[in-house]
Parts: C-alpha cells; structure tokens; sequence
C-alpha cells in the first residue's frame, strides 16, 4: 500500500525542492487567505519548478470567478483543491482534475463524499493543525480515495496511517518551523514518517 503524499502551502525553492527531493506525491500552492498565500505569478514560478510525475495542485476556499478563471486559465495546475461546494456550477478544463474538500463535523455529507473520485478530509478550518474525527475519517476512507488532512506531523502520522487507511495524506502547518514557513527537514521526516508504515502494512496484508 503506498499513500499518496501531498506537502501544501509550499512558498519557497527551498522548501518547494525538499518536498521533491524527498518523494512527495503532489505539491500545493494556496491562492487563498492564509499565512500561506502566494500571489498567482509566485505560483506559477514554483509550478515551472516542479519535475514531472508530481502533481501541481493549486489551493482555493471560495473563489470568485476572476480567481477560478486565472488559476485555471494561467496557472493551469494538475488538480484545484476547493472546498466542494466551490465546484457546483463550474467546469473545469481538460487536464486539471478537483480535489473537494470535505470538513469534519455536524454537516458532513458523507453520502456526497462516497460519490466523489477523491476527496480530501480535514477539520472545520484549514492551516490551523487542527485534527478531524479520525474514527470517522476511518469510516469514510473505503468510501473514495480519500486523503487526510489535519494536525498531522512526522510524529503522528504513521498512527494515523494504521487507523485511517487513507488513499493520501496532506501536510501544511505539521511541516513548519513558524507559522507559514515551511521547515526543508521537517518535510524530509514527515515524508519519511509516512514511508515506514506503508511498508508494514504492505507486509501485514500478505
């Protein structure tokens, strides 16, 4: 079982290169308000920088359409991760793929987030370290290929990993040295962290 590895809120080369450097699946570029933001032309410098078989994902909460139009339009990432509702009533172009975001708490529509291909599950606000239900991310994880997201760190998420099954794990706030910047080693262990029990479980299921 390998877990798909997404490092978000990425700013820099440095830390941009890190999480390549290290094996990460996907990277993402936060185009909303966050300690975390980049303007659109920054993104598109750290997108050019990233090797092939890595997935760009550009991170939006809410859009307007001028926002959606140039980040599907200029940026032109490999997924747009929004919110799920953000999508209803927009296309998105060929080539560039969603990830909905699913918020734990009182109106989950968990019924909606089996329907999706993929979904990504966190807690009600995002870039915070706060960490869903994973009993209930446990529940939803054979539903879709879900990715995990929330107070996760090289410290907890190999446990996470054996509770929750998840199809993906996403960091941001669990790989920082302060608050928006992102720490080149911490990504390394996180990355490192997630490895070590796929293999364990790869030999469980034998």
């Amino acid at each position: 079982m390998r877990v798909f590895v997404k490092i978000c809120g990425l700013r820099d080369a440095e830390a941009l290169r890190a999480a390549v450097e290290a094996g990460a699946d996907a990277v993402g570029f936060v185009l909303a308000a966050s300690p975390r933001r980049v303007t659109l032309h920054e993104a598109r410098a750290l997108a050019a920088q990233v090797p092939p078989g890595i997935l760009r994902v550009a991170v939006l909460k809410h859009p307007d359409e001028a926002l959606w139009r140039a980040v599907t339009e200029e940026l032109r990432p490999d997924w747009v991760q929004s919110d799920a509702g953000d999508f209803a009533g927009r296309v998105l172009p060929a080539g560039i793929e969603a990830l909905p975001v699913y918020r734990d708490g009182a109106g989950l529509d968990s019924a909606a987030l089996g329907r999706e291909d993929r979904a990504l599950f966190e807690a009600v606000a995002s870039g915070a370290g706060m960490r869903p239900d994973w009993d209930r991310a446990a529940a939803l994880a054979p539903l879709t290929r879900l990715v995990l997201a929330g107070g996760l760190d090289a410290g907890n998420v190999a446990e996470a990993i054996r509770r929750v099954r998840p199809w993906g794990v996403d960091v941001s706030s669990g790989v920082e040295a302060s608050r928006g910047v992102k720490d080149p080693q911490r990504i390394r262990d996180f990355v490192a962290a997630v490895r070590r029990p796929e293999q364990d479980i790869g030999h469980a299921d034998q």
